[in-house]
């Protein structure tokens, strides 16, 4: 090794011209040289989001009433470090370290958030780390709340997992996954595409084996996004059975309006038997003065199936379905802070138990949990 290191500098000497007294010039080949040497450059970036909510949730169907409380939530706050080093031509070694941040309760947790090393050039983008699928990612822009406690995760994607394995959340499609390998294809003509793997590792503790494969392609052009993803979850529910889910989303910015939908369809394959759903969402940005108007509709059908299990916050049956409406008003300060205030709340039909997915009151069936929220967010 030190030989290998020897001769490294030698040639590097001989690069910038010492010849044979490279050896005595070794410190000075090393300041003479540096630019041979790409540099490798950091970025401290985040995210600071929170809010004060009066949040409450209607008396459920078994007579249970949360009432309201006030209280600070969090939305998410990160705090960040990340880079790259040129390694020749287009290619590059890439790296982040993403953290959970809570203002409310001084609480994080280090690389608990998107975190990742790899290596990005003209081909794509590969790898290693504990990250958003590409499934979820696909569609997350298309939601002006996401994420806050009014996000689409409530009804999309049944519930969000912040972080998780193949076993410890095996309902939700919105997900940041461990042990995740990942490409991202570079653009051409609008066109990305991605693919995930969440390898496997539960096998050793865990014989059904599960796994993960996420998968999307996106089109982004002028004013026009459209999106599909498809994700399985391999033996989630239960041995030899896998779990999937499929969603197309499309989303236009007009000069001062942005309108978006998406249309998402779970299948959970238990031992019991097969459990569907149906999602729809839509959302409109309007802009107004010096901030936009947001409003955001969300439909969960009733879940299908002969499944006797509920999934996350799906089961089959009637009256089992649900809705969210949220409206809001975005002012921004500055280029990187802004005040928001916005109202949220989930309509269950009797036999639903949607909860908001950050955040959560934690309701019984048939009761409709509803928020007010007056927030700041800033970005640095």
């Amino acid at each position: 090794m030190e030989e290998a290191w020897r001769r490294g500098w030698e040639d590097a000497g001989k690069g910038c011209g010492t010849g044979a007294a490279g050896h005595r010039w070794l410190a000075l080949v090393a300041v003479a040289c540096a630019p041979v040497y790409a540099q490798s450059s950091v970025t401290i970036y985040g995210r600071l989001n929170t809010s004060i909510e009066y949040s409450r949730a209607s008396t459920a169907m078994d007579g249970t009433s949360l009432g309201g409380v006030g209280r600070l939530t969090n939305n998410r706050s990160v705090f960040g470090l990340r880079g790259e080093e040129g390694l020749g031509g287009t290619l590059k070694a890439i790296w982040q370290i993403e953290s959970n941040l809570s203002l409310d309760n001084g609480t994080g947790q280090i690389a608990g958030r998107n975190s990742r090393i790899g290596l990005t050039g003209s081909y794509g983008t590969f790898f290693m780390g504990h990250w958003t699928t590409p499934y979820t990612e696909a569609t997350m822009e298309y939601d002006p709340y996401y994420p806050t406690t009014a996000g689409y995760m409530a009804l999309i994607s049944n519930g969000a997992a912040s972080t998780t394995n193949n076993i410890q959340n095996t309902s939700s499609f919105d997900r940041r996954q461990q042990n995740i390998v990942q490409y991202r294809s570079a653009e051409w003509n609008g066109l990305r595409g991605g693919v995930g793997w969440g390898v496997p590792e539960e096998k050793l503790t865990t014989p059904r084996n599960p796994a993960l494969y996420s998968f999307a392609a996106t089109y982004d052009r002028g004013p026009l996004n459209v999106a599909l993803a498809y994700e399985l979850h391999q033996h989630y529910q239960t041995a030899g059975r896998n779990d999937d889910a499929i969603k197309v989303g499309v989303s236009y910015q007009f000069p001062t309006t942005r309108i978006a939908a998406v249309y998402e369809r779970l299948h959970y394959r238990t031992a019991t038997g097969d459990l569907t759903r149906n999602g729809y969402y839509t959302s409109v940005v309007q802009k107004l003065g010096p901030g936009s108007i947001r409003l955001g509709f969300t439909l969960a059908s009733n879940g299908a199936g002969n499944a006797t299990e509920t999934v996350g916050s799906i089961s089959s049956g009637a009256d089992t379905g649900a809705t969210q409406i949220t409206i809001g008003y975005d002012y921004p300060l500055s280029k990187r802070t802004a005040l928001f205030t916005y109202y949220s709340r989930i309509n269950n039909k009797k036999n639903a138990i949607y909860d908001f997915a950050i955040n959560g009151l934690g309701v019984s069936a048939g009761a409709d949990p509803q928020t007010f929220a007056l927030g700041m967010r800033h970005y640095f």
